[in-house]
């Protein structure tokens, strides 16, 4: 399954430091039992949420955990999180988040239904968490040009995002 949390802060120069914050944060994620990977991007270009962080979890068991429950959240951020632009969602549909190069691009395409199979477009289901969307696209392109003639192909609301750190692995592969 694959946990997203999108974000934006209110205090834009506060940035540089919630990026740092936010590395030691994705590594505790990827140490809380069942998930077993993290990353987070950046978007590309106005519209979407500015900032998207990618969980692989075993399932929806996980959020009822001790050690998510203390390892979850904002932190010293939680005062300038825009909650406009917070939302959290589990998805079924791949049973990891899939790896993204740091020079890759990740396009996120938000629908009401299932679009269309190109690409190598995979649709997830909301199934859990604030559902905020029912079905969420999402593929990996080598380069922004590429995610770009995708992302017109596609059509509607499509956020293209770049890797701002690494993927984060559970410790001993689990």
């Amino acid at each position: 399954m694959i946990f997203t949390s999108e974000s934006g802060l209110l205090d834009p120069s506060r940035t540089a430091e919630w990026d740092v914050w936010y590395r030691g944060h994705l590594a505790a994620m990827a140490a809380v039992p069942g998930v077993s990977s993290a990353q987070r991007f950046r978007a590309l270009a106005a519209g979407p949420p500015p900032s998207l962080a990618m969980y692989s979890v075993a399932s929806p068991a996980v959020f009822d955990g001790d050690i998510y429950l203390r390892t979850r959240g904002m932190g010293p951020f939680v005062s300038v999180v825009d909650e406009s632009l917070h939302r959290r969602n589990l998805f079924d549909g791949l049973d990891a988040a899939p790896e993204v190069p740091m020079t890759a691009i990740l396009l996120v395409a938000d629908r009401a239904a299932p679009g269309p199979v190109q690409d190598g477009l995979v649709w997830l289901r909301a199934v859990a968490i604030d559902r905020s969307v029912p079905y969420r696209g999402i593929a990996i392109f080598p380069d922004l040009a590429a995610a770009e003639v995708a992302a017109a192909r596609l059509g509607g609301a499509v956020g293209l995002y770049a890797p701002t750190t690494e993927r984060f692995e559970a410790p001993g592969g689990v």
